[in-house]
């Protein structure tokens, strides 16, 4: 594809490569160059964080399931087991197809339309359950203040008042989101940061070492479930790829950053916690940062941490909905939802948005174990085929141009993708019968809903894209040129297509 633009003193020849780089990919008619406001660095970083994080709230369970030890082993290895395979797959795939969409195109190039169709169904199910956890998360805050709000209708009322308030500010813009992440973590994590200093005169070491107490049985399951949920979720920020400054470098950094900068946070407050604050091991549940900052500095602090749980709540929400809106508008760009679902008002999906705030509305009632436990389940269906379609296309199209890549031979990364792999089977084992009938009816439906759109595609019902091989976003080099065809500036930029 040879696009050519005349300037009055220069010729811009525009030599133009698909994010793909895949020759099936058709040749596009006609280029604009994107003059949006786009997600920079800073940013980003911060999405990922209520992405994957949202701070140390919620890492508790792992001492109680296993010991002061094993947590702190746990938080310092398991990143690099899981986290940094995932976040480099991710940086390699969002990177080599930087459109919106992220893992769903991923699997699409791999296997085709329906296991596309089908990632996105396990995806956005799992996105919105955990949606749908944020907003009673952040009113279990709000009732210690206001007790009223503790059951019963003023319950019911506020998570669907808070529901609809959150989601309103993802329709000002990505960009704005990005930035108002960053202050939220500032003021979510500053309560552990007080913490932590006013704990260290306090510490002593031995606490670190205790593999648990004598008489209190080891819970496997619920060690492993901790540190998935508050480890996992990577490959969110991949669906918004088409809406960050230059992708190609902008992802390998943040991830990189966001890696370091998580496992930090939570394993430096759960050191201090640990060796300062004497209790048994079984005082360890969800919640119990609050009674330390109580017992290390007094109620004030509490407060401001119990402040900062829920500003990490309302962080979190806006992450997840950002990225499962964003999934949506990529389905849509790429052919396997109909067109008018990448609909935008104020450069924002607001029908991606609006879908995932009513669907969260009506799960919002459910009992908080099977939301999160059925989340996990249909996430690592997820997970099994995003890792396959990494290895996939690894092995199938090695000749794929891939901005960023990771360092190592197929057979190498295989062994990588081995303990991802066996924890997810092992997740999926332990699970309940529940959740195993919540997530066969959710895969039936998504397989339903495949053949639907086919119907719907071949009966012109609705409008699809053209082509599902089309990437909305590439990348050109533009080679300014002088009089005699010396260059003289280059850049990368970013096009839609």
């Amino acid at each position: 594809m040879n696009l050519q633009e005349f300037s009055n003193d220069n010729k811009q020849a525009l030599q133009i490569q698909s994010a793909a780089s895949n020759p099936s990919i058709t040749d596009a008619t006609t280029a604009a160059v994107t003059t949006r406001k786009k997600l920079t660095l800073l940013p980003l970083v911060f999405l990922i964080y209520f992405q994957v994080a949202g701070g140390p709230y919620g890492e508790e369970p792992a001492v109680q399931a296993a010991g002061s030890l094993f947590a702190i082993i746990g938080f310092i290895v398991f990143p690099f087991l899981w986290s940094v395979p995932e976040a480099l797959i991710t940086a390699e795939l969002a990177t080599t197809f930087p459109g919106n969409g992220g893992f769903v195109i991923w699997a699409e190039r791999a296997f085709g339309p329906f296991c596309g169709s089908l990632m996105g169904t396990w995806k956005i199910f799992s996105g919105i359950m955990n949606i749908t956890a944020f907003p009673a998360f952040f009113i279990s805050y709000v009732e210690k203040i206001f007790p009223a709000l503790e059951s019963g209708w003023p319950r019911r009322i506020s998570i669907f008042i808070s529901t609809i308030l959150l989601s309103l500010l993802n329709y000002v813009g990505l960009t704005i989101v990005g930035y108002v992440a960053i202050v939220l973590a500032f003021f979510s994590l500053l309560p552990f940061i007080l913490m932590t200093l006013m704990a260290m005169p306090k510490i002593r070491p031995r606490r670190w070492f205790s593999s648990g107490e004598n008489g209190v049985k080891k819970d496997w399951n619920l060690y492993l479930n901790t540190l998935f949920w508050n480890l996992n979720f990577w490959d969110n920020v991949s669906t918004m790829a088409g809406e960050v400054e230059n992708p190609h470098k902008t992802y390998p950094v943040a991830l990189f950053v966001s890696v370091i900068f998580i496992s930090l946070s939570y394993i430096i407050p759960l050191l201090a916690v640990v060796g300062a604050v004497p209790v048994e091991q079984t005082a360890w549940g969800s919640g119990f940062h609050a009674q330390a900052a109580q017992f290390i500095a007094g109620n004030w602090l509490k407060i401001i941490l119990d402040i900062g749980a829920g500003l990490s709540a309302i962080g979190m929400y806006e992450a997840q909905l950002s990225s499962s809106a964003y999934q949506i508008l990529g389905m849509a760009e790429i052919g396997i939802l109909p067109r008018f679902f990448a609909a935008k008002v104020f450069e924002t999906p607001w029908i991606g948005i609006l879908i995932c705030t009513v669907v969260s509305l009506g799960a919002s009632y459910m009992q908080f174990y099977d939301i999160v436990a059925s989340a996990n389940f249909i996430y690592s269906l997820g997970m099994l085929l995003e890792f396959t379609s990494f290895l996939w296309l690894r092995w199938k199209q090695p000749e794929l141009r891939r901005p960023f890549k990771v360092p190592m031979e197929l057979p190498w990364l295989v062994v990588m993708c081995l303990f991802p792999i066996a924890l997810l089977v092992v997740l999926m084992i332990l699970t309940h019968k529940t959740v195993l009938i919540v997530s066969a009816i959710m895969t039936s439906a998504g397989t339903l809903w495949y053949f639907l759109m086919k119907l719907c595609k071949k009966k012109k019902i609705f409008k699809f894209n053209d082509s599902p091989q089309i990437i909305q976003q590439s990348y050109i080099e533009i080679s300014t040129t002088n009089h005699v065809g010396t260059p003289i500036q280059s850049d990368i930029v970013q096009v839609t297509i």
